[in-house]
């Protein structure tokens, strides 16, 4: 039976929507041609994300997102996704966007990684920023 979890991590965070946010991002990945195994987001602390991020990626800086693909089956998603809540709530600040908003956004981002998208160069970033933007526009709650 494929699953979404959530999580949080030496933070407390309530989470909303949790049955509609299942819902699209599981439209999302069969949309794009993927079958979902096992899907966990881990939402935390800005100090936990930046061990994580020293420990398995060796950068030393914040960030809002850290995603790891344990798939070993190819169109299959089964992975853990990373949140810092800090990150979220000073990028919608600076973004001038809803918390939410920004939240969804980088859930969203989590996902199209697993789903094989990148945005390391600029043509890549284009690409995710556009497939965000088309999945965002698919939510049927904003909540």
């Amino acid at each position: 039976m494929p699953t979404i979890n959530f999580f949080e991590e030496d933070i407390a965070y309530k989470l909303k929507h949790k049955t509609a946010l299942r819902q699209w991002i599981t439209e999302t990945i069969h949309a794009e041609g993927f079958k979902l195994k096992e899907l966990t987001y881990i939402f935390c602390s800005d100090s936990y994300l930046l061990q994580i991020n020293r420990q398995y990626l060796n950068h030393d800086t914040y960030t809002d997102i850290i995603t790891f693909d344990n798939s070993e089956i190819e169109k299959t998603i089964l992975g853990d996704i990373f949140i810092s809540v800090e990150r979220i709530r000073e990028n919608a600040l600076k973004f001038n966007i809803t918390e939410t908003d920004e939240l969804h956004r980088v859930i969203i981002h989590g996902a199209l990684h697993l789903l094989g998208y990148k945005d390391k160069a600029p043509t890549d970033k284009e690409k995710m920023t556009f497939k965000e933007d088309f999945y965002l526009n698919r939510r049927s709650f904003n909540g």
